[in-house]
């Protein structure tokens, strides 16, 4: 089994990010399996389906052990650590590898919310909170 953590993702295509949200929501699975479910969505050949399971391990985004006869395929990693190193190489490529830029844009642009800023404002109270404690100990 291979385990390969790309520290700059490789950018996933509209199936390959199918395939991914199934694995990461319903853990290992066989390709047929895989193609069965998504065949109301994105109905796939089964020579078509094994292709991207193969490009997603290529990519490190999976991997496969052998039970019996059948590949079971599951993610490398979390949705959410993806998901980080992805957003990561965004502020690299685009922000300087300034968070702070990030997320300046962000509120700039109206991506964010306001329940969305409120929660980020406490979570920035609570970091300083806890910063300004350990400083007293």
């Amino acid at each position: 089994m291979t385990n390969t953590h790309p520290s700059r993702p490789k950018n996933l295509g509209e199936v390959e990010q199918l395939v991914m949200d199934y694995v990461w929501t319903h853990g290992p699975t066989s390709s047929e399996a895989c193609r069965e479910a998504l065949a109301s969505s994105r109905p796939m050949k089964d020579s078509t389906i094994r292709t991207v399971l193969r490009r997603l391990e290529e990519k490190g985004y999976i991997e496969h052990e052998i039970e019996g006869r059948t590949f079971l395929y599951r993610a490398s990693d979390a949705r959410q650590n993806v998901a980080v190193r992805a957003v990561k190489n965004i502020i690299d490529r685009f922000c300087g590898g300034s968070a702070e830029q990030l997320v300046l844009g962000m509120v700039d642009n109206a991506v964010l919310n306001r329940k969305q800023l409120e929660r980020l404002a406490r979570k920035v109270a609570e970091m300083q909170g806890a910063e300004k404690k350990e400083g007293k100990s």
